[in-house]
């Protein structure tokens, strides 16, 4: 099966390198965390993207790509801190091409048993910069911010 890449594939592209992170988590509420890590991004053609990163928080795993049928990004998340696998059903980039936001079902962390939307927002902020937010959605709707990721390319 031949795949032509879409505009969106080449955007993930974007992503590929050799990364330094810092990491800043709402560990429990209210108190945060700082970890440190890498992250190698590598291309899987010209149509995914696998991380792979280490760090003081554990090993985590992430594929992005893009489905043109659903007009969607998607992808996965996977983290040795965790039993949960993430999947983004529906991802989109702003007007600008800047910022892909990823929509994901998992855990509530204060509720056990029950399942709640989540978002992780990738950010460009320079070519050797940028910045991953994520977001839960409250009982009330709201979207509270419990982790922000700062990468810095080095290669």
């Amino acid at each position: 099966m031949k795949v032509e890449p879409q505009k969106e594939h080449r955007w993930l592209q974007k992503l590929v390198g050799e990364w330094t992170y810092e990491n800043n988590a709402e560990m429990e509420p209210g108190k945060f965390h700082k970890f440190t890590g890498t992250e190698i991004v590598r291309p899987m053609g010209d149509i995914w993207v696998l991380c792979e990163a280490r760090g003081e928080m554990g090993h985590m795993m992430w594929t992005f790509g893009y489905d043109p049928a659903k007009k969607a990004f998607v992808g996965t998340f996977v983290g040795s801190m965790m039993e949960y696998l993430w999947v983004y059903h529906d991802g989109s980039l702003d007007a600008d091409e800047k910022v892909l936001t990823l929509h994901a079902e998992g855990p509530d962390f204060s509720t056990p048993g029950k399942m709640t939307p989540y978002k992780d927002i990738i950010e460009i902020t320079s070519a050797d910069e940028r910045v991953l937010r994520s977001e839960m959605q409250g009982q009330d709707g709201t979207w509270t911010e419990f982790m922000r990721q700062t990468y810095r390319r080095t290669k």
